[in-house]
C-alpha cells in the first residue's frame, strides 16, 4: 500500500463482469463465459491465499430484474457476495457493466429511475449480508461505453453520432445510483472508472497542438460532469467524485492521427506523471482499476506499473509523501502471473488456458471530443478467467 489505503492489499484482482449486446442482438455474459459464477468461492479463495484482500466484481442487472420491473432475483449474486464476504475479500461491485434490462430503453427517462432503484435494492443485500465498508462502481466506463455504443456502435445501444447523449444519460444514471446507495449505506465508498490517456500533436504546427490537447483533455468529461465542474444540469456535485479510476495500458498514449507511442519510445509519457495530472485537477484517491499487457511482457508491465505506482511524486496528504493510491486493481494480471494451477482451472472450466485472446483496443478519447474517431488496431489484450475489459471481442464476437 501507498500511504493508507481503502483497499486492504496493493494488488487488486478483477473479475471480467460485462454483460453487454453485440450490435447484432447477441448477448454476453464473461461471468458465465470464464464460470466464475460458478466457482467464485473457490476463485476469492484463491486470490486470498495469494494476498489480494481487494477485487473488482460485479452485478448482472440484466438476470437480476429480467421477470418485472422492480422485481428482484438475487440468485446470480448471492453466492459470489457471500465467496467473498467468506474468504475476506473487499468488493468494488460494478453495478452496470454495460448491460441492462431487456425491456428498458436506455435513452428514456425510466432507464435513470429503474437504475436508481436496482442500485437501492442492490445496497440493501450487501448491508444485509456483510458488515464491511461497501464499495460499487455504478457505471463502468462511462467514457468508452459512450464512445464504442453512441458514437461507433460497438455493441448496444449501437448507435452513431450519439456519444454525447450517451453519455450525459450514463451520468444522470450514475448520479441517481450513487445517491440511491448511499440512502442505504452511507459510508459507501463510490469507485468511477474510465480509460487515462495521453495524447500528443503529430507534428509541431499550432493547430496540432490546440487538437492533441482537446483530445487529452476530454478523457475527463465524465469525471467533471459528476462532480458538477461541466454540464451542471446534470446535477454533479463534487462528493459524487469519491475514489478516481483509471484504466491504462502500454497502448494508451499515441500521437493525434497517427501512430502508438510505444512503451519505450522518447515521447512515452511516464505513468506516474498522468497519476498525478488526475490527482492534481481532482485531488481525490486514485485507483489503478484496471491494467495488463500480453504474453512475455506481462512481468516487466507490472513492474513498470507497480514501480511507477510506488514512485509517485510527492503530493499533499499523500502519506509518506506520495500520491494517496488506495491500491490498484490489476483486472486480472495477478492471476495470469502469479497464480499456479491456471492450466488445470482453465481446461477443467472446458477451456484450455491461454486459448483466448481478445482484440486489442486502444482507448478512445470521450465522446463529443472534436478530433475523435475509431482508433487503429493496438497490441491484443489478454483474456483470462480474471479476464479484462472487452474480453468478449475475442474471435470476432462484434460481429
Amino acid at each position: 500500500m501507498v500511504g493508507q489505503g481503502l483497499f486492504g492489499s496493493f494488488f487488486v484482482a478483477g473479475f471480467e463482469c460485462s454483460t453487454h449486446r453485440r450490435r447484432d442482438g447477441r448477448r454476453l455474459d464473461l461471468l458465465a463465459a470464464t464460470r466464475h459464477d460458478v466457482f467464485a468461492a473457490e476463485d476469492y479463495r484463491q486470490i486470498a491465499a495469494h494476498g489480494m484482500r481487494a477485487a473488482r466484481d460485479g452485478l448482472r442487472w440484466h438476470l437480476i430484474e429480467r421477470s418485472a420491473p422492480s422485481c428482484y432475483d438475487w440468485s446470480s449474486f448471492l453466492p459470489m457476495l457471500r465467496a467473498a464476504r467468506d474468504a475476506g475479500v473487499q468488493v468494488v461491485w460494478d453495478l452496470c457493466h454495460y448491460g441492462w434490462p431487456d425491456d428498458l430503453d436506455i435513452w428514456g427517462p425510466e432507464f435513470v429511475d429503474r437504475f436508481a432503484r436496482f442500485a437501492e435494492a442492490a445496497a440493501r443485500v450487501v448491508r444485509d449480508e456483510t458488515d464491511a465498508v461497501p464499495a460499487y462502481c455504478p457505471v463502468n466506463e462511462i467514457s468508452y461505453w459512450a464512445w464504442a455504443g453512441g458514437d461507433c456502435a460497438r455493441f448496444a445501444p449501437a448507435a452513431r453520432g450519439r456519444g454525447g447523449e450517451l453519455k450525459r444519460q450514463l451520468v444522470r444514471a450514475s448520479i441517481a445510483g450513487i445517491e440511491a446507495v448511499r440512502r442505504v449505506d452511507p459510508r459507501a465508498r463510490i469507485v468511477h472508472a474510465d480509460p487515462l490517456i495521453n495524447v500528443l500533436p503529430k507534428s509541431p504546427k499550432p493547430a496540432d497542438h490546440a487538437a492533441a490537447a482537446a483530445y487529452h483533455g476530454a478523457q475527463y468529461e465524465a469525471f467533471d460532469m459528476l462532480s458538477g465542474r461541466l454540464a451542471p444540469d446534470l446535477g454533479g456535485r463534487p462528493e459524487y467524485l469519491d475514489v478516481v479510476g483509471v484504466n491504462f495500458y502500454s497502448d494508451n498514449q499515441w500521437a493525434l492521427g497517427g501512430s502508438t507511442i510505444g512503451f519505450g519510445h522518447h515521447l512515452y509519457r511516464p505513468f506516474r506523471s498522468m497519476l498525478a495530472e488526475v490527482h492534481a485537477r481532482y485531488g481525490r484517491p486514485v485507483l489503478v482499476a484496471e491494467t495488463g499487457a500480453e504474453g512475455t511482457a506481462r512481468a516487466a508491465w507490472l513492474h513498470y506499473v507497480a514501480s511507477e505506482v510506488r514512485r509517485g511524486p510527492r503530493g499533499r496528504g499523500a502519506g509518506r509523501g506520495r500520491l494517496p493510491l488506495p491500491g490498484r486493481g490489476l483486472s486480472g494480471l495477478g492471476e495470469r502471473a502469479q497464480l499456479r494451477g491456471r492450466a488445470l482451472l482453465l481446461a477443467r472450466r472446458g477451456r484450455p488456458a491461454g486459448s483466448s485472446r481478445a482484440a486489442g483496443r486502444r482507448a478512445p478519447a470521450p465522446a463529443g471530443n472534436p478530433g475523435r474517431g475509431a482508433a487503429p488496431a493496438a497490441a491484443p489484450r489478454p483474456v483470462g478467467r480474471l479476464g479484462f475489459e472487452h474480453a468478449a471481442f475475442d474471435r470476432g464476437q462484434l460481429g
